[in-house]
């Protein structure tokens, strides 16, 4: 397949610079080399290119072409209130463990937007995907987090089929996460929270 391409959303904030750049750009470098995709390389200088003089929160999304073009687009970014709760229902779509391009952000994007379509804004703020074993896997822009009580919060294994989320890297590797299959259940029995390297950790409340 060649009709995609690779992403990375990155938020900028002008004291700090991009944050977690480094996962983002090892995420980049990792997927563009097991694709076959040139031009990784290139990403950091335009993402700088792309900030200069910016004074403001922003978003930034970088695109990767196959044949190493980079385009990079910003937008003003505000982030979401400490309080914030997501309304979160389970999709009927369901995800395929065996679909590795399901570890990598690419502009194949079909899946979640069937998902998402599947409840109104005022239905749910975000809807999360089931592989065909009935395993928990991510949301359609985030990772999916537990809370347990056990102290260290439970998060889906990528051999569920589900992206490598930046975020969740970070977590993983400060060891306030760990990998651990989920059922439906499970989330209906703890805390849960959804997150991106964009956002942030959100609280949220699945309605079932």
């Amino acid at each position: 397949m060649t009709d995609f391409s690779l992403i990375e959303t990155l938020r900028y904030e002008p004291e700090a610079g991009f944050l977690r750049l480094r996962l983002h750009l090892a995420r980049l470098t990792r997927s563009a080399r097991r694709l076959g995709f040139a031009g990784a390389e290139a990403a950091e200088a335009r993402l700088g290119e792309a900030v200069s003089g910016a004074d403001r929160p922003l978003r930034v999304r970088l695109t990767l072409d196959r044949d190493g073009g980079i385009a990079v687009t910003s937008a003003p970014f505000a982030p979401l209130p400490d309080d914030t709760l997501w309304r979160v229902r389970f999709a009927s779509a369901r995800l395929n463990s065996g679909d590795r391009l399901l570890r990598m952000k690419t502009t194949r994007r079909n899946v979640y937007e069937a998902a998402r379509s599947e409840f109104s804004p005022a239905e749910a703020d975000e809807v999360i995907l089931l592989n065909e074993k009935g395993e928990v896997c991510e949301g359609t822009i985030t990772s999916v987090f537990l809370d347990d009580g056990s102290g260290t919060l439970k998060t889906p294994p990528i051999a569920c089929g589900l992206l490598a989320g930046v975020l969740r890297s970070e977590l993983i590797c400060e060891r306030r996460a760990r990998v651990a299959r989920l059922s439906p259940a499970d989330l209906e029995a703890g805390s849960l929270y959804l997150g991106n390297s964009l956002r942030g950790l959100i609280r949220a409340e699945l309605l079932v």
